[in-house]
């Protein structure tokens, strides 16, 4: 085994790590918007972050299992993931009235950041 839960944990957690870090720089270039732009920001990179740590604690919470379960949470913790992530950014866009340029910039940078943290996390 090349990789345990254990270091999944570690890795989901550093990946979180550099999401929020990345939601806070983004939320603090958005505002040259003003606040309302800024706010779009923190929901959006915020419904990533959410929606990433509930995927991992969905995919990573059974411990070792075997394949079929271990493969059902993987779908699941996608599934519940991109769910998320969609309501959440519907949400802000069309219950809060917020602006959904910000929203989407927030949210494509902290992808962004989710893919550097494991590309340097080896």
């Amino acid at each position: 085994m090349l990789n345990s839960v254990a270091a999944g944990r570690r890795q989901a957690g550093r990946a979180i790590a550099w999401q929020v870090a990345a939601t806070l720089l983004v939320a603090l270039a958005f505002l040259w918007q003003g606040l309302h732009g800024s706010v779009a920001a923190l929901v959006g990179g915020g419904a990533v972050v959410l929606a990433g740590w509930l995927s991992a604690r969905i995919a990573l919470g059974g411990g070792i299992d075997a394949a079929v379960p271990a493969l059902a949470r993987l779908v699941a913790a996608v599934l519940a993931k991109w769910l998320v992530l969609v309501a959440v950014l519907a949400l802000g866009v069309l219950a809060f009235g917020l602006p959904p340029l910000p929203m989407l910039a927030a949210a494509v940078v902290v992808l962004l950041a989710q893919v550097v943290s494991l590309a340097l996390g080896k």
